[in-house]
């Protein structure tokens, strides 16, 4: 996560907790106001904070200017610590539960002593929730949809973070001296998108003094097998193994038996005490099959005809298009000049600059004088720059379907991202029909973001997403992989239907800042996951491909 947004989560966060205890109005809105302020703030905010001058701006005081200066030198601020040790912690839960405000959750903890979700769900359960003023039977209802969905999340990670944790633990077990490998393993491995369990497998050359130094600094409790040591180590977010083996052999025989998935294991029926090969290659060679990559090693493989059974080939030196980013012209954190370095630096040949449209205004969205306005920008871009850019936008479908430009005010675009940001609880037959009629409008170029879904956070809407992607397929329209790792979007359990279907794909990650842009690899390894081959990447075109793309249903662009 990025400075600023961990910045706004905590200027929230604090506003929320003041609220709650019901301290002076006139701060609460100044902090809630603030994060808003922040939200839409152009240019480096950590310079601002750095020189002092962020409380040059519009609607930031003495007291938020100090809280911000104060998260920028530590990272927390004492005043957000001190008043969260007020908060019971079991409270302090509540706040995640969406749809519950600060104000809501002083009503439960008043009125029926709740004081943890345990107790919130036995409330809703008992009906109790419903008779409160400002509540009723559908908020009671909406309560009890989140509590559900917030504990199954609970003991899963997206796989950024899970990786993220799994590679400082690497790097700490590469300190033991008798460590000779480290590879992580099990559902990191085959990127699934939420992981409830890290998996590393170890090669050490004396398994006793690596237990003796692991001991000074992890807790652990060890479990016995027959081939190799299991080491579950205590203390994580998530449940956390050690596989450990002493010879080369043993260790392709341990990655090859975690990373799994079991029930793709269980398909391919051999007896694991048989296995006796130096590689996973040599593995797969004495079963009788070709190597499958380890994000394909999932029960849906053996459902696949033998096309869509080919390896995936993708990954980022293939990839020759930065297609739908955001820059400091809606809500992104840093200027074209400053992506479009960033993205030639990664390799990138062009890109198509896709800032958030005139519906979107809680993201700054443009209106038609600034999309003049940039395209001017644009074209002074593009006389000096090495790497190509071009306009585009993410236009936000509406609830009848149309995008919200004018028919005549499209063709100042070169590409055409539509994608759902509001009204997500109509029915599925209406969302349907709707993002259906988005794909087959004429400048539609790339449907991002199918389901609208966050991991771990919100269900996407309803939606046939097969119909959708009939839809995609019969009218040329690419469909992304959003590749930011909250979202992962379309699932990849999809993606073996599209194939089918013979849709193109668009990996892209929806990047609002430089360091956005390096998420592109998780998008990449949904991809991969789904056996997508670079030829079906829109992002993976030349120029030249990229630009017959943009002509194959209006003339826009000149070969």
């Amino acid at each position: 996560m990025s400075f600023k947004k961990d910045l706004i989560n905590a200027i929230e966060l604090f506003a929320d907790l003041m609220d709650f205890k019901g301290e002076n109005r006139f701060k609460i809105n100044a902090f809630k106001n603030g994060a808003n302020i922040v939200r839409r703030l152009e240019g480096n905010i950590e310079e601002l904070i750095h020189l002092g001058k962020i409380q040059e701006v519009k609607g930031i005081g003495k007291g938020l200017s100090s809280f911000m200066a104060e998260f920028y030198q530590k990272g927390t601020v004492e005043d957000l610590e001190n008043i969260q040790k007020e908060i019971p912690n079991g409270l302090m839960e509540i706040f995640n539960i969406r749809g519950l405000g600060a104000r809501k959750i002083k009503v439960l903890y008043d009125e029926l002593g709740i004081e943890n979700i345990s107790y919130l769900e036995n409330a809703c359960s008992t009906n109790k929730i419903a008779d409160l003023k400002g509540f009723g039977e559908k908020s009671q209802e909406k309560i009890l949809e989140e509590i559900n969905r917030f504990k199954k999340a609970s003991g899963y990670l997206r796989l950024n973070r899970a990786e993220n944790i799994a590679d400082k633990l690497v790097e700490e077990l590469t300190k033991i001296k008798v460590c000779e490998k480290t590879i992580i393993s099990g559902q990191i491995r085959r990127a699934l998108e939420i992981i409830n369990k890290i998996e590393i497998v170890i090669l050490v050359s004396d398994i006793k003094k690596f237990l003796s130094e692991l001991s000074k600094t992890f807790k652990y409790s060890k479990l016995s097998d027959a081939k190799y040591d299991i080491v579950h180590l205590k203390g994580f977010e998530i449940e956390t193994l050690l596989y450990i083996g002493e010879t080369e052999k043993n260790l392709s025989e341990i990655l090859f038996l975690t990373t799994g998935s079991d029930k793709f294991l269980e398909k391919l029926e051999f007896d694991p005490k048989e296995i006796n090969c130096k590689s996973e290659e040599e593995i797969f060679k004495n079963l009788g099959i070709n190597f499958i990559i380890p994000e394909m090693r999932e029960e849906q493989y053996f459902e696949l005809n033998s096309k869509m059974k080919d390896n995936s080939d993708l990954d980022l030196s293939k990839f020759k298009g930065f297609l739908h980013f955001h820059t400091t012209q809606s809500d992104g954190v840093n200027t074209l000049s400053e992506m479009a370095a960033k993205a030639e630096s990664m390799g990138f040949e062009y890109l198509a600059v896709c800032d958030h449209s005139k519906s979107a205004f809680y993201a700054n969205g443009l209106k038609e004088n600034r999309i003049l306005l940039q395209k001017k920008e644009i074209e002074q871009f593009n006389s000096s720059s090495k790497i190509k850019a071009f306009h585009g936008i993410e236009s936000d479908i509406l609830i009848d379907g149309n995008l919200d430009y004018d028919s005549d005010f499209m063709n100042n675009f070169d590409f055409v991202v539509a994608s759902i940001h509001s009204r997500f609880d109509i029915s599925e037959e209406d969302m349907t029909k709707r993002i259906i009629i988005a794909v087959e409008n004429k400048f539609t170029d790339l449907l991002a973001h199918p389901t609208g879904r966050l991991l771990l956070s919100r269900d996407g809407y309803k939606v046939n997403i097969k119909k959708v992607i009939d839809a995609c397929s019969a009218n040329n329209v690419a469909i992304e992989i959003n590749a930011n790792p909250h979202r992962l979007d379309l699932d990849w359990r999809n993606i073996y239907y599209a194939r089918e279907k013979g849709c193109m794909f668009s990996i892209n990650p929806d990047a609002h800042s430089t360091e956005g842009i390096e998420e592109i690899e998780y998008g990449i390894k949904i991809g991969r996951k789904g056996g997508i081959q670079s030829s079906e990447v829109i992002n993976c075109f030349d120029l030249n491909e990229f630009k017959l793309l943009l002509n194959r249903k209006v003339k826009r662009i000149n070969l």
